[in-house]
């Protein structure tokens, strides 16, 4: 299965490398590839990708990994400091990441050597994502020349336009509320490998990965949530209705003044503004790493909660996205989590019933918001409801399943051990 899912991850990054270079920009692996050498783009995201490698170490290893890391990025420093250049830690981690591929082939065998490159595996995954999806909005924004934000921000009125309403009050706490919005924003992968770490503390002493953690979902995630942005393209309240989106925009509407209720239609934007709202990705994500925080301690529980309330707030409060596209993507997330638990204790009643459900809630939501949203702003005590309702009924199937499968564990898959020959009778 891992050789499977590199060799298509390996496929994806190519094609995704020829479609941008088709544009004229550099695709995922250049740019993978140049933070080698030159400052990357982000420092926590590497350092935190080499803590998931880590979960695969021993102790001793884990404090050499890490010093090296810490080393190369001084070395960097100076060499930049001395040469005028552009100053970003990270280099070392990736280096570090990239140093255990050589030691899983050269240093391992077996299962050491496996592990290893699981866990090297993990740590890049998760660097690459970061890379695909930036190339990804990118041919979003070249490929789909016409939005249909109008379409959402008139079924949003059936939900009171929440983005109108948080941007107000994001407005209103003033810089300090913006900034600590914005980090936890920008530093969602952060909080899921913090998470992810927990949940994979006991790899190196158990000597094999959990069936299911919280790295699978979030990669699948984003790998199904971009292909929807290529069905539905949709750029947000802050560009669609607001100073940023320039000529382009409706109107300088957002967040002061709601959107009056005409007839919408597809509108033509600009070829740079990734078509990247629905669904919300980021409240899909924030959501899982709530669900993966539930069994943690009470700082990792607090964690989900905080990291799960400030995305709403920014994802909302900075304009990013309508709240239908928070419902949608809370939907979203709930069905590939239970698609992926499904999958790892094997298919049951429950299991089946849940996806298909939470499938068909997610096509209806789609549905509605493009093809009923006159209907669903005319009449907002129906249609409002209408969609708390169906969320929440996903939510509720979601609990109720999880629950019974927990009461009920998997057995635990345990590989086989080599048995030693046994002496003949005399």
């Amino acid at each position: 299965m891992w050789a499977a899912a590199g060799a298509v991850g390996l496929g994806f990054l190519v094609a995704l490398e020829i479609a941008a270079r088709h544009y004229g920009v550099p695709g995922p692996i250049t740019t993978q590839a140049r933070e080698v050498v030159f400052a990357p783009r982000s420092a926590p995201l590497l350092y935190g990708s080499m803590a998931l490698m880590m979960v695969v170490l021993t102790w001793r290893q884990r404090f050499i990994a890490a010093g090296a890391a810490i080393a190369i990025d001084v070395v960097f420093f100076l060499v930049r400091w001395a040469v005028g250049a552009e100053q970003m830690p990270g280099n070392g981690p990736l280096l570090v990441v990239l140093a255990h591929v050589v030691i899983a082939l050269t240093r391992r065998t077996g299962r050491d050597r496996v592990l290893l490159l699981k866990g090297v595996g993990l740590a890049l995954l998760l660097v690459a994502g970061r890379k695909t999806g930036y190339t990804w909005l990118m041919i979003t924004s070249k490929t789909r020349p016409t939005v249909l934000d109008q379409y959402v921000a008139t079924a949003d009125h059936a939900l009171g336009n929440p983005s109108w309403v948080v941007g107000r009050i994001v407005e209103a706490t003033g810089s300090v509320g913006a900034h600590v919005l914005d980090w936890v924003y920008i530093q969602l992968a952060v909080a899921a490998i913090v998470v992810a770490v927990y949940q994979l503390r006991n790899v190196a002493a158990d000597r094999r990965f959990p069936g299911h953690h919280l790295v699978r979902t979030f990669l699948v995630i984003g790998l199904l949530g971009p292909g929807i942005y290529m069905i539905y393209p949709v750029v947000g309240p802050i560009f669609a209705y607001g100073a940023d989106g320039g000529h382009w925009a409706v109107a300088n509407l957002w967040p002061h003044t709601p959107p009056a209720l005409t007839t919408p239609q597809p509108m033509p934007f600009d070829e740079v503004t990734p078509r990247n709202c629905m669904p919300s990705l980021h409240t899909a994500w924030a959501t899982a790493i709530f669900i993966h925080s539930r069994k943690g301690p009470l700082a990792l529980r607090l964690l989900g909660v905080f990291w799960l309330l400030t995305t709403l707030g920014a994802t909302l409060g900075f304009g990013y996205h309508y709240g239908a596209d928070i419902i949608a993507g809370v939907v979203f997330t709930l069905t590939i989590e239970a698609a992926l638990r499904a999958l790892d204790r094997g298919w049951d009643r429950r299991g089946v019933l849940l996806v298909g459900y939470g499938t068909v809630v997610f096509a209806a939501l789609l549905a509605s918001y493009r093809y009923l949203p006159v209907e669903m702003a005319g009449l907002p005590w129906l249609y409002g409801p209408l969609l708390i309702l169906a969320t929440g009924s996903v939510v509720y199937g979601y609990v109720r399943t999880t629950r019974h499968w927990d009461r009920q564990p998997t057995a635990v898959r345990v590989p086989e051990q080599r048995r030693e020959p046994q002496p003949e009778p005399v």
